[in-house]
This record gives C-alpha cells, structure tokens and sequence, in this order.
C-alpha cells in the first residue's frame, strides 16, 4: 500500500506508510489504536501465540478489535510464536519497517514469582529470541521496539545486552506513556487471571537498529 505523506495517519512514532508487525498482542488494543489513528490497517499484522478460539476465550475484550482491525484491512494471524515467526508460511516472505512487541512475558505459573531466578531466565529466553528472529525481518533502516518496565526486578532482564547478542544496537529509549495511545488496554497473558491488566510504571519504548559495525 502506497501512502502519500501529506495522507499518512499518525500516533507518536508510528505512521500508515510503515510496514508494522505486532508480536504478541494480548486483546489486539495496541493494533486497533494504530489502525484507527491511521485510519487504515493494510500496513498492520498483528499477531497473536493463540488460537483465536482460545484468544476469544481468554480475552474476550479482543472481539470489537479484532472486528475493527477486519474492517480496516488488517492481516490477523492467530498461532505466531515467538521462536518460530520468522519461518512461518507467511511472515518469511515479509519485511518490515517496525516489529513491535508490547510488555513480553513468559508466562505466569502458580510457583513463580517475577523475582525467581528461573522465571527472569524463561523472560530472557523469550526477549533474546524475539530480537534474533525480528532482526531477519527487517527492511533496510527498519527498528524493532520492546516495550518494557525498567524497575526491579524487570530490570534484571538485560534488555539491552539481549538485543546487542541479536545483533541490534539501541537507538532510542523514550518514556511509555499509555495515555499516547488511547483504547490501549495491556493485558497479563499466560493462564492465570489473562485479561486482567498489569501496573505501567518505570516504562519504557525501546528502539532498537542492526548493528551496522
């Protein structure tokens, strides 16, 4: 799709000329926000690791945006795991000027809390592949975001030594306001309390650009 500029939609970073992928969404909030400040979603995909059944079940606030992303030409992709996106039939033919991953998370299991030792590895795990994978998606100059809490014990994840390990090199990191992007609604994922939300603070928008060294 081809976009003239003084025609592009835009929200904070983001405009309806970029090539968007979303990883991970939780009730696709994030995706219908962009698409309805772009008033268009054909530059959008937007992902989920669920199938929709069990993404309908689990979040059940998702129905109206995935209804609205349908209707703006969105490409909704259900069953896209992180470890393996960048080999899916579809996304391998793809590139992308933004691959976006809002608040990753490994899951939330009843013996665990976020400080255990075991579940911080499982969350470095997941973020390290997300940036090994996204960067063999990229078009030329694109940037791949993470969105993240930088406080204990979040800050224990190394985000930014995880990225440089993919290769990727910090470009930008900005301050997260949810309030920039109105009907965002971040959600807990996982199998406890999924459609529950989480407290945003000490957040941040980090951008991140091959290493060109």
């Amino acid at each position: 799709m081809n976009i003239s500029k003084d025609k592009e939609g835009w929200i904070d970073c983001y405009n309806s000329s970029q090539k968007i992928l979303l990883v991970g969404e939780g009730d696709f909030s994030f995706s219908a926000c962009l698409a309805r400040a772009f008033r268009t979603a054909e530059n959008i995909v937007a992902t989920s690791y669920l199938k929709k059944e069990l993404l309908v079940r689990d979040h059940w606030t998702c129905i109206p945006h995935l209804l609205e992303l349908e209707r703006l030409g969105c490409l909704l992709l259900y069953e896209i795991d992180v470890y393996r996106m960048h080999t899916h039939h579809i996304l391998k033919n793809m590139k992308f000027d933004i691959i976006i991953y809002n608040f990753p998370h490994a899951g939330h299991f009843v013996h665990l809390r976020e400080h255990d030792p075991v579940l911080i590895e499982m969350h470095k795990e997941l973020v390290e592949t997300y940036f090994k994978n996204a960067s063999k998606m990229l078009t030329s100059g694109g940037e791949v975001h993470l969105r993240h809490r930088d406080d204990p014990p979040y800050d224990r994840w190394n985000v930014v030594l995880l990225a440089a390990k993919a290769g990727l090199t910090l470009k930008e990191k900005v301050d997260f306001n949810q309030n920039d992007y109105p009907g965002y609604c971040n959600k807990r994922g996982g199998d406890i309390n999924t459609n529950d939300t989480f407290p945003i603070i000490c957040a941040y928008t980090y951008k991140f650009v091959k290493d060109r060294s």
